[in-house]
């Protein structure tokens, strides 16, 4: 009569199951604190004790049946602890005697095989993949788990937020404490393509608006480029209705405009300026002569 697993592993078994079906399904471990979560628990571990007890009645009952040396052996076996058991079952070599039993005769190519079982081990695994490969294609089919473009959405998303609450603890940026930094240049430049380019082009040579790689500007209300650029965003332009306040309009944060100016000064200072000759605007406003920055 064979030793039955006690009641407590199949108890931890439950419970991993159920960890790894709720996170497969909620793909985050906030369950963990979820009552539905344990009460699946507790329902898991009253089904356990009730199959361990209806197994107990069995093993009784086949018990009183053995003779008494069958039951002298399966005491004695029952006094070994589980995990040596367990051990043993795994990787416990057969005796020659037992061999015997187990061997198996091809005859026609005169192979001797041992009928060995697979070891529990690898049997467990195997059951373990089989339902974790059910579980796992039911998550992916019927909910978001496993998908990398929901999963990249959901992280932006959180990435954003993040962003947000740190900015929201930040002062202002303003026209007196904005910088022009080469790592805004990058950022800089998507924002100029979305609030700026259909007026100045996404090189920045102008069409509806003016040419802002050439060094002739229509307003200079300040002394450097970069706080010119910056002035501009914010307050617009006097002469222009087109080129509204970006900034005072709240279309653009501060710190938004610091970046749309540093990538402004980097085509006007660091590149080459777009000709007419190469579909740029021509000059407009006067030559301007800006203090470095």
């Amino acid at each position: 009569m064979k030793q039955r697993t006690p009641v407590f592993v199949n108890i931890l078994i439950i419970i991993g199951l159920l960890i790894v079906f709720y996170y497969l399904f909620v793909q985050s471990y906030e369950f963990l604190g979820s009552p539905y979560f344990w009460g699946t628990v507790v329902i898991g571990g009253i089904l356990a004790y009730i199959h361990s007890a209806i197994g107990d009645l069995i093993e009784n009952n086949k018990f009183k049946k053995l003779s008494p040396e069958e039951k002298a052996a399966y005491l004695a076996e029952k006094k070994v602890p589980y995990l040596t058991r367990l051990y043993q079952a795994a990787f416990k070599k057969q005796s020659a005697a037992e061999e015997k039993d187990i061997l198996i005769d091809h005859g026609f190519d005169g192979i001797m095989e041992l009928d060995n079982q697979l070891p529990k081990w690898w049997v467990g695994l195997f059951y373990f993949g089989t339902a974790f490969c059910i579980v796992y294609v039911a998550a992916y089919s019927f909910t978001d788990f496993a998908h990398p473009l929901t999963e990249y959405e959901k992280e932006y998303k959180e990435q954003l937020a993040s962003i947000e609450e740190y900015q929201k603890t930040q002062p202002p940026v303003t026209i007196e404490t904005a910088k022009y930094s080469a790592d805004n240049i990058a950022e800089g430049k998507e924002l100029f393509k979305t609030n700026c380019a259909s007026c100045h082009k996404e090189d920045g040579g102008g069409g509806i608006g003016p040419n802002l790689t050439d060094n002739y500007w229509i307003n200079q209300p300040e002394k450097t480029l970069f706080k010119n650029v910056f002035h501009m965003d914010w307050n617009g332009s006097p002469t222009n209705p087109a080129m509204r306040a970006f900034g005072k309009n709240g279309e653009v944060s501060g710190a938004e405009i610091e970046k749309i100016a540093a990538y402004v000064y980097h085509i006007n200072q660091e590149l080459p300026p777009v000709t007419p000759a190469q579909g740029g605007a021509a000059p407009q406003g006067t030559e301007a002569h800006w203090e470095k920055e």
